[in-house]
């Protein structure tokens, strides 16, 4: 309840409004069309009854009570004559169902905590999705008490519910603390200076940047400038889409990389030509690296992003599996190279300084291609996230024009010592440089059919 105080006429008049049945508990008359009288238990039964109706509708019910006294009254919550009831309609935005579906589809619970009414809730509630049962029943916020005195049976009440009615600020953040208890990462949303305790527990606070108070703005680690559900639902996407982006950007680079080592000791061991140079691999990790590893970085995302579950918090950015699968590419760029320099040398008849040539634009054009092995397990094999990348292709096409320049510009491609390798050694580089992609391509074609898993 609140209460306001006002002076009239040398007397006060206290104006109260709140909940109805704190209200009706607080209020000994009752104000009718013939006048005042006394406020019995049929009549604080009946407009229970009626407050329950306008709830069931989806009105939020406030009531309004009054005194007059002589003096300053000391408690403003006693001895109130009722004057009734006030409806307030303030319906879902239409995004809010949609925006509600996609969280389902991506294996985050939303869940409704509010200090309305139940029926209220439970009407909103339907009204947006959250539930599809009539017969549902809210969970009243009284049953959360705190964190070490709840029992066992009604934390998993309070877990297992969707709509939880009448909750307190006290309530929220015991709330809070007994999900991520729990294990969960949690995101709590507020708005009111009582709901900062809360937003400052969660892992991830959203304040109300339109409605919200500058306290809540200030406790959360996000502020939502439009106040719309759905904006969270679409930063949720994008900062998907950025995680996998990171993931790629670093698998790519570190895999191209463990390549380029592995073809040094691999020759060094077999004691033959060093298939690259070390301008060479400067070159490399300065122009096939970089260009195509930033245009990673850019991309917009699988479709099916938000049909993934949630990561595990305590997952590596590269896990045992992305090591596993950096040195599998690793080695078919590996393999690929190496079995470029030996044809060139066996097969042609090329001099070192040509084979040599011929494995480092193998390697070039390998790692160009190597950018297509990144899109996401069970993504379809030509339209793709990177394949509808635009920065992908123009980065590939920068690229392959700076090495034709390292090749046929002769001031570079005396300082890099390439030599133009003839149409039988481009067939070569050409042949080999799509080895490790096509069959990268077939393994990950046949190996997984989930949509959307990252690389």
């Amino acid at each position: 309840m609140m209460a306001t105080v006002h002076r009239a006429d040398g007397a006060f008049r206290t104006a109260v409004k709140g909940a109805p049945g704190s209200v009706l508990r607080s209020s000994s008359s009752i104000l009718t069309p013939s006048g005042e009288k006394e406020l019995t238990d049929e009549d604080r039964e009946l407009w229970r009854k009626r407050n329950e109706e306008l709830a069931g509708k989806g009105y939020r019910v406030i009531a309004h009570a009054e005194k007059r006294t002589d003096a300053q009254p000391e408690n403003p919550y006693e001895g109130l004559t009722f004057l009734g009831l006030v409806c307030l309609l303030d319906p879902p935005r239409p995004d809010v169902k949609g925006a509600i579906e996609k969280c389902i589809e991506a294996g985050i619970k939303v869940v409704m905590v509010t200090g309305d009414h139940p029926s209220t809730a439970k009407n909103i509630a339907l009204a947006v999705g959250l539930v599809d049962d009539r017969n549902v029943k809210p969970l009243h916020g009284s049953i959360i008490k705190n964190v070490e005195g709840i029992s066992d049976e009604d934390s998993e009440l309070v877990s297992d519910s969707l709509i939880i009615a009448r909750v307190s600020p006290e309530q929220k953040l015991a709330l809070v603390k007994m999900k991520q208890e729990k294990g969960l990462v949690v995101a709590m949303t507020g708005d009111g200076v009582n709901d900062a305790p809360a937003l400052r527990q969660a892992d991830i606070g959203i304040a109300m940047g339109l409605r919200g108070t500058q306290v809540a703005r200030e406790a959360a680690d996000i502020v939502l400038k439009d106040d719309s559900f759905g904006t969270i639902v679409s930063a949720v996407e994008q900062g998907r889409i950025i995680y996998g982006n990171i993931k790629k950007f670093i698998f790519y680079l570190i895999s191209c990389n463990v390549s380029e080592i592995m073809i040094v000791a691999f020759a060094s061991f077999a004691l033959i030509p060093l298939p690259i140079l070390p301008l060479q691999i400067l070159f490399l990790n300065l122009v096939t690296d970089i260009f195509p590893a930033l245009a990673l970085g850019m991309g917009e995302g699988d479709e099916h992003i938000m049909k993934q579950p949630p990561r595990d918090p305590r997952e590596p950015l590269v896990s045992r599996r992305g090591w596993l699968g950096i040195a599998g590419y690793g080695m078919l760029l590996t393999v690929a190279v190496l079995g470029a320099l030996l044809f060139a040398t066996y097969g042609l008849g090329y001099s070192d300084a040509e084979a040599v040539s011929v494995s480092f634009l193998t390697l070039a054009f390998a790692q160009l291609f190597h950018v297509f092995n990144m899109r996401d397990r069970g993504s379809k094999l030509i339209d793709n996230e990177i394949t509808r990348n635009w920065y992908v292709w123009g980065a590939l096409a920068l690229c392959s024009l700076l090495i034709a320049a390292a090749v046929y510009i002769a001031p570079l491609a005396d300082v890099m010592k390439v030599i133009p390798p003839g149409g039988a050694g481009w067939i070569l580089v050409l042949v080999m440089s799509l080895l490790p992609v096509v069959i990268g391509q077939a393994i990950k074609s046949a190996g997984t059919k989930a949509p959307g898993r990252p690389v």
